[in-house]
């Protein structure tokens, strides 16, 4: 019989572990590196350029207004991924791992939204000359592979209330 974790055991864990690490790389961006000014990774691929965004993601913006919509959209987030957690299977890690980084990556930008007006700190740059991927941090990772791992898991179950097999 394989090992099933309950959803709790991976979720609080892996929370922790995002929003740690967001804000210690985030802290370590901001100390080490200079504004709009890129430094190479792995070649010109990789880079580390430190911005912050005061709009949301892929540039979305609402004026003078984003900074407050956005941090009640973050709440609205919190409170449908709670509920989503919650109605899951006590045993379905897969749910608890996927609401917990989308969750700890929204902490994580939550907490540079809440704490100042400059937005938040971005320094991950990835690209090819000119045709580079908008910069992001780690939060935006976890957000992003906890949507798409959640989307993916909630698509393909059959019950949401059934114990994973």
């Amino acid at each position: 019989m394989p090992l099933v974790f309950r959803k709790a055991r991976v979720f609080w864990p892996l929370i922790f572990v995002l929003v740690l690490s967001d804000c210690a790389t985030k802290r370590w961006a901001e100390t080490n590196l200079s504004e709009r000014t890129p430094e190479p990774v792995i070649g010109e691929v990789i880079r580390w350029t430190l911005a912050y965004n005061d709009a949301g993601a892929m540039g979305l913006s609402f004026g003078s207004a984003s900074r407050p919509l956005l941090i009640l959209a973050t709440l609205v987030v919190f409170v449908v991924l709670v509920r989503v957690y919650r109605d899951a299977a006590p045993r379905d890690a897969r749910i608890g791992a996927a609401t917990a980084l989308v969750l700890g990556g929204a902490i994580g930008n939550l907490i540079d939204r809440v704490r100042w007006d400059r937005g938040v700190v971005d320094f991950i740059d990835v690209g090819i000359g000119d045709s580079r991927f908008w910069i992001f941090n780690v939060a935006d990772v976890g957000v992003t592979v906890g949507a798409a791992l959640l989307g993916w898991y909630l698509w393909n179950q059959e019950d949401p209330k059934q114990e994973p097999v």
